[in-house]
């Protein structure tokens, strides 16, 4: 995604005119899941100047200028404000290593985790609801991959049976979309910590981590064409993920 990201972070590429992190809060907010901690890495500084002038980019405003400075915004509805903490985690810091960083922050007993990059239809209180059911201490969000390539049956004479362009492949992976309950944090040690790998898998082998499954949409941001696929189901009003 270098057209994108060489001068901008990841979670600040845009989708209909907003950045996908933008469309990734409003999918919690419309379940009205507001209060985020983002971990801030490459060019977090970008996101936190999005933040600081989120009003003056997004909603007139008039300006008294002078000794007594003012400034009010007009139009402002905001149906699920969001509540941002901004944390700066490190340039090089794993996934697990940041949310150890940001732990001062999460004074819930439960939290929610994801990445800056995927959107989804899925029901987010559906999947809250879920991990409070099986008492574990983590929920993992799986579904279907689409295959990136079309996937072709031959026979023993190298006759083509069947061609399907890039069909959903039956196993499940990893979609994000994390419920975790704060004793996790004790499965995280340092900034080369990598969330995905030992923690997952220590989390596994002690029988706490349950996968939720959804049917539904999903799509990780990971190259400038999809990018552009975002962009077109948004312009056809066609954005499975937007519940809002």
């Amino acid at each position: 995604m270098r057209e994108e990201t060489e001068y901008r972070p990841k979670p600040l590429v845009e989708i209909g005119g907003k950045p996908i992190l933008w469309h990734i809060m409003k999918m919690y907010s419309s379940f009205s899941f507001s209060d985020f901690v983002l971990c801030l890495g490459y060019r977090g500084q970008m996101i936190k100047d999005y933040f600081l002038q989120y009003h003056a980019m997004n909603h007139d405003f008039t300006m008294t200028l002078g000794r007594e400075k003012s400034i009010e915004f007009h139009d402002v509805v905001e149906a699920n404000p969001f509540t941002v903490t901004l944390a700066e985690t490190g340039l090089a810091t794993m996934t697990g290593g940041r949310v150890l960083r940001v732990s001062k922050y999460i004074t819930e007993k439960t939290f929610m985790m994801t990445y800056g990059d995927g959107v989804s239809d899925i029901n987010i209180a559906e999947l809250v609801r879920f991990h409070e059911s099986h008492g574990k201490l983590a929920t993992i969000t799986v579904t279907h991959p689409v295959s990136r390539f079309g996937m072709v049956d031959v026979d023993k004479s190298g006759a083509v049976d069947r061609f399907v362009e890039k069909p959903t492949v039956d196993s499940w992976a990893s979609a994000g979309f994390f419920v975790l309950d704060r004793k996790v944090l004790d499965y995280l040690d340092g900034d080369d910590c990598i969330f995905e790998q030992q923690p997952l898998e220590r989390l596994a082998a002690d029988n706490q981590l349950v996968a939720f499954r959804h049917e539904g949409f999903f799509f990780a941001m990971d190259t400038y064409r999809e990018v552009l696929q975002l962009n077109q189901l948004w312009d056809r009003n066609e954005a499975p993920w937007r519940v809002w």
